[in-house]
């Protein structure tokens, strides 16, 4: 694998850091996505260009300072539209010329391997200051982290599995996908691994996700949050499903066919990040009768739970883990749920649908070289 790494802005490549250091060194709004097929597309281009467009829009709306690295942008833009054809053209247009700066140079280096890509649009204060009322959203700066895309490991594998840990409150504006708040990710597709969920709640952090570092028990590769203890919202950089039994009859219920289970996960109206992958999840179940409902799982109806799995990938869980609340990470004590260690029915049925899915209905930005 090729240890090929570039960072493209403004018609310039640059050094690029590893993407974790270069997320924590700029302010905005984001997305990450992988290559397919050998490197010649971009894996649901479409979704995430929606999605990042819908993030700044949001960042501009509510919280301007998550997009700009200066304080002082001028609130009289902020109610102002941005139109997403105007945000894809600009994405599109610095890929395009990356891909003929970099991709094309570097081909023999990269021939046959997939590409991670993370896109992140950031304001710029200047460009704002001297906006043009006939181009009023050239305001907005465009980088690309592109390297080498590296799988997490084998599939299904139990000495791969993930391990979860609750420790934190819900995140604010938890709709965008924004820099300040994920500080590290890794792109993924269908990775299929076992955890523990440790659900442990610390309530005196604050909403950054730096903070509750201090609190990931040994081996945890991801920090799940909920705003009261019980109701699970999602994961730092993940979102969290449980497949559980029904009880008589449940409201805001989908699906129908497979009527003894249902999935769970929060909704996008409790503050969880609408992913990619979530989405696709959810469009599964309806497409194959599974029940689902948009209801935050919750810990104290853990009896009922079955299967759980994360996604920006999928992943199976194997068991979780509560923690009594408390301010010190020697001070958590942890009760513990187990699962079967290989996919249940239910999340090996949406495994394999989501596979056929994504074969047949792949719809990217096309790399030619």
């Amino acid at each position: 694998m090729s240890n090929c790494r570039f960072l493209y802005h403004n018609g310039v490549v640059l050094e690029a850091p590893p993407v974790t250091t270069f997320l924590e060194s700029h302010t905005g709004a984001y997305t990450t996505t992988r290559t397919i097929n050998n490197g010649t597309s971009f894996l649901f281009w479409e979704r995430h260009m929606k999605r990042l467009s819908s993030s700044i829009r949001i960042l501009l709306k509510s919280n301007p300072e998550l997009l700009f690295s200066s304080g002082s942008s001028p609130r009289f833009w902020m109610n102002q539209p941005v139109p997403g054809s105007s945000i894809y053209d600009r994405v599109n247009g610095s890929m395009s010329e990356a891909l003929k700066s970099v991709v094309v140079k570097e081909s023999e280096r990269l021939y046959g391997e997939e590409l991670a890509v993370t896109v992140l649009v950031t304001g710029n204060v200047e460009k704002l200051n001297r906006l043009d009322v006939g181009n009023n959203w050239d305001f907005l700066d465009v980088w690309l982290h592109i390297g080498a895309y590296s799988p997490l490991g084998p599939l299904g594998v139990g000495e791969n599995a993930a391990s979860l840990a609750l420790v934190g409150r819900g995140r604010d504006v938890a709709a965008a996908k924004y820099s300040d708040w994920v500080r590290d990710l890794a792109c993924g597709l269908l990775e299929f691994c076992c955890f523990f969920l440790n659900l442990g709640m610390v309530y005196d952090l604050g909403r950054l996700r730096k903070p509750l570092e201090k609190f990931r028990p040994p081996l945890t590769t991801e920090l799940l949050l909920s705003n009261d203890g019980d109701h699970l919202l999602e994961g730092c950089i993940t979102n969290f499903f449980v497949v559980c039994r029904r009880v008589k009859s449940s409201e805001n219920l989908y699906g129908g066919s497979l009527s003894e289970f249902e999935v769970q996960t929060a909704p996008i109206t409790d503050g969880v990040l609408a992913g990619v992958i979530r989405d696709l999840v959810i469009e599964v179940c309806l497409s194959e009768g599974i029940p689902y409902r948009e209801r935050a799982p919750s810990w104290s109806e853990r009896e009922l739970w079955e299967e759980a799995f994360i996604t920006r990938t999928i992943k199976v869980p194997v068991g979780s883990m509560e923690g009594l609340a408390c301010n010190k990470p020697e001070e958590i004590q942890w009760k513990e749920k187990r699962f079967k260690e290989r996919p249940g029915m239910i999340t090996e049925l949406i495994k394999v649908k989501l596979v056929t899915f994504i074969t047949l209905r792949i719809i990217g930005f096309v790399l030619v070289f």
